[in-house]
């Protein structure tokens, strides 16, 4: 906690004259109190002074941004709204093209806001990041582990973003925050109004039915090649890029026949795979800066078609 606080002043004392060094200390202060807000002794006093200073610093940068972003509730479930921070485009008047960044569950959507501003505001994008962590810093979330319908988020979001003046309903994309997202695949498979995703497509739901089928039947590998796309993507309209690592939790060559099969029914699937290791800073940054240029072309696509 000390270091965080460290980082979080030598941020605050940067805002006035260096963007770019503030925002490299808020995410070093963030990834400083993630690290000390882990129970590991249970104790809810400490983490609630840990989770505060969390926040604290996400809303320290929104402050600092120009324009300045917002931090916003959003309604999800009876007496649980989601919270979310959403962060206007740079230089665009009237209704701006919008990137949902989702957050796996159980995960805080602080570090993503400050990964993934920067790459939203070189391409004229505005940038919504939301958690399923609740608004009340308590949180209950663990009341809903195991529950059927957390992707119902997905579309509790898009009605609050499709609400707002500043947001043009006909381009907004959705990005998962971790590229391998299921979460993010089954949510947009629910709700159709996104324009672009950037997600793993049902990708997951492949590899699992593929597996099962080969340690259960004979012949396995010959019936999952056939068994085409799975629900998942069949529901998805958008078009998808899947982004995985060289050396991730699938082969490239395993990911390439899968996504073949995908492409059968949904063509507008795109794969790519970066050298590097999941979770390795150089992925991270590359994969980031394909998967927004990727976003930004599509949405302006939409504008296209609109115009």
């Amino acid at each position: 906690m000390r270091i965080g606080d460290q980082a979080r002043l030598v941020a605050e004392t940067s805002a006035e004259c260096c963007g770019e060094a503030a925002r490299s200390g808020w995410l070093r202060a963030i990834n400083y109190y993630e690290a000390a807000a882990f129970p590991f002794d249970g104790s809810s006093d400490r983490h609630q002074v840990v989770l505060a200073r969390l926040r604290a610093c996400a809303e320290a940068f929104l402050r600092a941004s120009d324009p300045k972003g917002a931090v916003v509730t959003i309604p999800w479930r009876v007496d649980y709204p989601l919270q979310g921070y959403f962060l206007p485009a740079r230089g665009e008047s009237g209704k701006a093209a919008t990137v949902v960044c989702f957050v796996e569950p159980g995960r805080r959507k602080e570090p993503a806001l400050l990964k993934h501003a920067g790459y939203a505001i070189d391409r004229g994008l505005s940038l919504l990041v939301v958690d399923l962590l609740g608004a009340d810093p308590g949180g209950r979330f663990e009341e809903l582990v195991g529950s059927r319908d957390l992707e119902s988020a997905v579309g509790s979001v898009m009605d609050y973003v499709t609400s707002r003046d500043d947001v043009d309903d006909a381009r907004i994309a959705i990005l998962a925050d971790d590229w391998g997202s299921s979460f993010v695949a089954r949510g947009i498979a629910l709700d159709q109004r996104y324009a672009a995703a950037v997600c793993d497509a049902g990708l997951w739901d492949m590899h699992e039915r593929a597996f099962v089928t080969r340690r259960c039947m004979p012949g396995g590998s010959a019936i999952a090649l056939s068994m085409g796309a799975s629900r998942v993507t069949r529901h998805i309209m958008c078009p998808v890029l899947i982004a995985l690592p060289k050396r991730g939790w699938l082969r490239p060559d395993h990911a390439t026949d899968l996504v073949a099969q995908m492409k059968r029914e949904h063509p507008d699937v795109t794969l790519k795979i970066f050298s590097g290791e999941s979770g390795s800073a150089e992925f991270a940054a590359v994969a980031n800066e394909f998967a927004f240029d990727w976003i930004a072309a599509r949405l302006r696509d939409c504008k296209r078609l609109q115009s």
